[in-house]
């Protein structure tokens, strides 16, 4: 080869090399947004095994991103699950395991306060579930200088209720009317007008428009696809969607019509969400995940086994087993995350705490169970990992350590075994051949709680 050409092959691959290597460090500061959806399943997605419900954005985002494929939600349920994600903390030292209710205390620290303090504007929209009006547990109150949804979790049961709540301001949605039904619990509405989904989404939006300087925290607390479960039971549909779209001749069930086409919403809406980015120019400088608080449900008409919702995996939620507490999980941040990728190793949304304030700058509470996963974000080895993961729901408890996966029914009196590395489904139980593991899971169980 010509020493010319040669010379020009060496100043190509320097530039080369050098090139991808500073487009795997992370931007100073990146925004962050969160995307939490409610009681999304494992195979609910196409880049997930779903075959039925088309979700040709969030593909496009896992073709362009990273694929988590053993992370975990905090719960089975919604409250613990978000009030996990946004302390840091396991089911063992978290206030609640259950959907009992909780308002935040002022001793409580959040991810958004941390942020905050770190100088990142932070906003949230949707489901918020620990503290109301006037109370301690109000977003504002803890770290969000925006909110816009509901303050109610089991308001957000209804999507077309008579109002969302702007920070600690009723917004009333026009047109909506409640019944008077006698299940209705007050969450059924006879007058359907505005798609309370529909004004979260906008506001998201406008949040990022207004805050493209940055660096901005965003917490997307979609409620797509739960149910409205009073819904379910006074119409036999609580599957609430403006139109059914493409599933509208469906030979289905209603609610599976309308649960097919919340999927497909909240595909659209992702869709809307990356096309800002990317018309602001955000795009390289903005860190999203895109997760599900839990299993997929069995709820308002709908049925999980219909669309196989939770794919490979046993249970749903409510369920300590994979399929209630594994979620389908992307990770997207171009010129940062390598496309196409995937990664196994066990992760829980209570990594998120630590791994937004790794990217911020700001030191994490030593008092939290999580674990920055910026360098799985990075394609790099992750120096620390999780002895073990639990999880607790009510008399339930589960420990996941390697590929080991322990499920309790009557609170660790008795444990079931699973190998997952080659039983994904938990259908094999190997607790008898293998009992000092279980002793050891037990002892796991009973560190985590300090029981």
């Amino acid at each position: 080869m010509h020493h010319a050409a040669r010379f020009g092959m060496i100043i190509w691959f320097c530039l080369t090399f050098c090139i991808s290597g500073q487009a795997q460090q992370p931007p100073p500061r990146p925004n962050l947004v969160y995307i939490m959806a409610d009681d999304l399943g494992y195979g609910d997605l196409g880049c997930y095994g779903q075959t039925i419900i088309a979700t040709p954005n969030l593909d496009r985002l896992a073709q362009q991103g990273l694929k988590l494929t053993s992370y975990y939600a905090g719960c089975t349920v919604c409250r613990p699950s978000r009030l996990s994600l946004w302390t840091g903390q396991h089911m063992g030292h978290t206030a609640i395991d259950s959907n009992a209710q909780y308002v935040f205390q002022p001793e409580d620290v959040t991810v958004a306060e941390l942020l905050k303090q770190a100088g990142y504007a932070t906003g949230g929209v949707g489901k918020w579930a620990m503290g109301g009006p006037g109370t301690t547990g109000h977003p504002n109150r803890n770290g969000f200088d925006f909110w816009m949804g509901y303050l109610d979790q089991s308001e957000a049961h209804n999507f077309y209720p008579t109002h969302l709540w702007l920070n600690d301001r009723s917004v009333p949605l026009a047109g909506n009317e409640i019944g008077d039904y006698p299940d209705g619990r007050g969450r059924v509405s006879s007058k359907r007008v505005t798609y309370s989904h529909d004004v979260i989404t906008d506001s998201m939006l406008q949040f990022i428009r207004d805050q493209r300087q940055g660096p901005f925290l965003m917490h997307v607390h979609w409620t797509l696809p739960h149910a409205n479960n009073e819904g379910g039971r006074v119409t036999g549909n609580g599957m609430e969607i403006p139109e059914l779209g493409q599933f509208a001749d469906k030979d289905w069930p209603e609610p599976e019509k309308g649960f097919a086409a919340m999927v497909t919403k909240l595909d659209q809406d992702v869709g809307r969400l990356i096309a800002l980015l990317r018309e602001l120019e955000l795009d390289r400088n903005t860190l999203v995940i895109f997760t599900s608080d839990n299993g997929p449900h069995s709820e308002g008409g709908h049925k999980h086994e219909f669309f196989d919702s939770n794919g490979p995996l046993r249970g749903y939620k409510r369920d300590l087993y994979e399929g209630g507490v594994r979620t389908p999980t992307i990770a997207w941040w171009p010129g940062v995350i390598a496309p196409g990728t995937s990664n196994d190793q066990p992760l829980a949304a209570y990594d998120w705490l630590p791994t937004a304030c790794e990217l911020a700058g700001v030191e994490a509470p030593e008092n939290i169970d999580g674990i920055s996963y910026l360098p799985v974000l990075q394609g790099r080895k992750q120096p620390r990992q999780h002895d073990f993961l639990y999880w607790s729901y009510e008399k339930k408890r589960a420990v996941r350590m390697g590929n080991w996966k322990a499920v309790s029914a009557n609170q660790g009196k008795k444990y079931e075994l699973f190998d997952l590395s080659d039983d994904l489904g938990e259908q094999v139980d190997v607790s008898e051949s293998h009992p000092l593991i279980v002793e050891q899971i037990r002892e796991i169980a009973k560190q985590a709680t300090g029981r």
